[in-house]
């Protein structure tokens, strides 16, 4: 009776040694946390998608606090969010068109060619690796299983017809899907853009149309005919600059394949 007595006692004393310590310790140790930090917190979104470049909303708080980002770094709150933490911040928020996300590929179940029948785990990374980079014929093209609607937290991004589509009024911009594709199909476009070159092909025009029916073949209509020299072809691919861009609709006009969407 007596040991356990005195065991009990020992338990009592360690517990009360270790629980006054770490209160010493962590008043000794307290890392000292910039209050703005804590107020910019409680205005970001709180997803902690990593679209800032961030681990997640308190690194990107401290990073502001610290002048590495800027107030209007989070891609998710957008300038609404940008506005409150220049308040918080006393600065500016720089005004910047919303960008959301864009898949380069048109190749639709019924444009593209397959070479086989696909069969394995529905995932992109996965199917990429097996012979020819995918069933698809085009080595360029989505492959349509899903990885970037996986990726995506914001339901923004879904396959139809073989190919993914974004929902640029869901779009956050995190960069989640775009970090998800294997091929580099999707890529940050202006909000407001209208005219995008819809396909990512660059082998020669009569080995495009032997894989896709609206692939882009650089025949370099597009760029002759643009009247503000937005576009240019470059390694058998037209890109369109958004900022010379002018909406006008005219190379989507002279687009033989019609590759170049009009939003």
């Amino acid at each position: 009776m007596t040991g356990i007595i005195i065991a009990g006692v020992l338990i009592a004393g360690v517990g009360i040694f270790i629980g006054v310590f770490l209160g010493v310790a962590g008043e000794k140790f307290e890392v000292e946390v910039d209050p703005r930090e804590t107020q910019i917190l409680e205005v970001l979104p709180g997803n902690n998608c990593g679209g800032c470049g961030y681990p997640g909303c308190s690194g990107l708080a401290a990073a502001i606090v610290k002048g590495e980002a800027p107030v209007n770094q989070c891609p998710v709150g957008g300038a609404p969010v940008g506005a409150k933490i220049g308040e918080i911040m006393g600065v500016a928020a720089e005004e910047g068109e919303r960008k959301v996300a864009f898949v380069k590929c048109i190749g639709t179940c019924d444009k593209a060619k397959n070479d086989y029948n696909y069969i394995g785990l529905k995932d992109c990374s996965m199917a990429k690796r097996v012979p020819g980079g995918g069933a698809k014929s085009c080595n360029y093209g989505c492959l349509g299983f899903g990885s970037c609607v996986k990726a995506c937290p914001f339901d923004a991004i879904h396959v139809i017809n073989g190919v993914a589509k974004v929902d640029k009024e869901a779009c956050k911009a995190c960069g989640k899907c775009i970090a998800a594709c294997p091929n580099g199909l999707i890529e940050f476009v202006p909000y407001s853009a209208t005219q995008i070159v819809q396909c990512s092909n660059k082998d020669m025009g009569k080995q495009v149309m032997q894989v896709c029916q609206a692939g882009c073949i650089a025949c370099h209509l597009c760029e002759k005919n643009c009247p503000s020299e937005a576009i240019t072809v470059e390694n058998n691919i037209a890109h369109i600059d958004q900022s010379k861009c002018t909406r006008c609709g005219t190379c989507a006009e002279k687009c033989p394949k019609k590759v170049i969407s009009v939003l």
